[in-house]
């Protein structure tokens, strides 16, 4: 058995060759390829001595047509390996080599399970931080990340010293979407802090990224003070006072500019 890795959308090769350095009689060959769906084995692709295929097109997986492809030039010298094209989520499965030699009675000479792991970068995580503080002292971050495969490890950092926060903050949603693959949101929730950053970091252990390789950076959000803050009405108030505090100086100013005219016009020489 072996196992190969692909990320989605590439090209692959599974390998399956005669451990023996031998050259073959096509004509002699009966070579397929399966996987093991829904209980019962369907064929990817195949190739038969003569004219003995008849029969098999029922047998045989829609998905890998024009996808699978065997090379005779390949095969004449003991390599039956498989070429997919155009890798996708679906394709996920066991596959089997099976090669038999029609002049042996049907006998068979190479039997190959190889399994294909899928996989596909996620999107760089996009982070939205709060605005201002909520009203039940919590600060809420979004942390939204898509087209990934398989499904990923969702955590979350403190920027300051980039140690993981604890799991129990953290609220994360991972659906398949149209194309097969996986889309994630993660809410955080943390109390109240005059200043907070912090990082969303989406992992995919088949790629074999390490927790410190797979976090990418988020935004930063930082709070006012407390005391430096307060609601909307607050504010208006304070701004409402200031206004009214600035017509009071200038209602002074000019009253005692008019007072000062009259004294100046009965009493000043012209």
């Amino acid at each position: 058995e072996q196992e190969v890795r692909a990320l989605v959308g590439s090209d692959v090769q599974l390998s399956c060759v005669f451990p023996e350095s031998t050259t073959f009689d096509l004509d002699d060959l009966y070579v397929y390829w399966q996987i093991s769906a829904v209980g019962h084995p369907t064929t990817v692709t195949y190739y038969l001595s003569g004219n003995s295929s008849a029969g098999l097109e029922d047998n045989e997986d829609n998905r890998y047509r024009d996808r699978a492809w065997l090379s005779p030039d390949s095969m004449r010298h003991g390599d039956f390996s498989l070429r997919l094209y155009n890798i996708t989520p679906l394709d996920e499965q066991k596959f089997n080599c099976l090669v038999f030699r029609k002049s042996l009675q049907l006998q068979k000479i190479l039997d190959v399970v190889v399994t294909l792991h899928v996989a596909a970068n996620y999107s760089v995580p996009v982070v939205l931080a709060p605005r201002g503080p909520s009203e039940d002292a919590e600060l809420t971050f979004t942390c939204t990340s898509v087209n990934g495969y398989p499904k990923p490890i969702v955590y979350w950092i403190n920027k300051t010293d980039n140690s993981v926060l604890p799991e129990g903050l953290q609220n994360s949603t991972v659906v398949l979407n149209a194309r097969g693959l996986y889309d994630v949101v993660s809410v955080l929730r943390i109390g109240w802090t005059p200043s907070a950053s912090v990082g969303c970091c989406i992992g995919n252990v088949l790629l074999r990224q390490n927790l410190t390789g797979l976090c990418q950076t988020a935004e930063t959000f930082t709070t006012p003070e407390p005391g430096n803050t307060g609601s909307h009405t607050d504010v208006r108030r304070r701004e409402h006072g200031a206004v009214l505090s600035t017509l009071a100086v200038l209602g002074v100013v000019v009253a005692v500019a008019v007072a000062t005219g009259w004294v100046c016009r009965s009493r000043c020489p012209r």
